[in-house]
């Protein structure tokens, strides 16, 4: 059975919502900022820490799209946006590799915008500011 997360954009969060085209703005930027970090530590880290490519379907660029793994032990992961948040799903078929990057790039995204996140487990961690 599929499994979601979301990142919700809460009072205090950085934007009230983002687009699809923002969402993979956000992916690429961990993206970039891994290799960076593969390149001080002058190990070959950027595949391993984003071991996926960008994939969409006909007809449904505008709803969703998902990564696609480039090697063993990763499938898919699709991100999706409505009004106020960004779902993240792992389809039947996902493994446990999928599932520990899909937490590492809601982490990174909620931090970045200061947003509540809905992990896969339902635990959420709040990422805006509370009074």
């Amino acid at each position: 059975m599929a499994q979601s997360a979301y990142i919700k954009f809460v009072e205090g969060s950085t934007v009230p919502s983002l687009t699809l085209d923002e969402v993979k703005q956000q992916l690429a930027d961990y993206q970039e900022l891994s290799s960076k970090t593969a390149q001080q530590l002058g190990w070959d880290y950027a595949d391993a820490s984003f071991p996926y490519t960008f994939e969409t379907k006909a007809g449904q660029a505008d709803q969703f799209f998902y990564l696609k793994g480039r090697s063993e032990g990763y499938a898919y992961i699709m991100f999706g946006v409505s009004d106020n948040q960004v779902q993240v799903v792992l389809p039947d078929g996902a493994t446990h590799g999928d599932k520990g990057k899909a937490n590492e790039f809601c982490k990174f995204i909620g931090s970045r915008l200061k947003a509540e996140l809905h992990l896969f487990n339902g635990r959420v961690i709040y990422y805006n500011p509370r009074k």
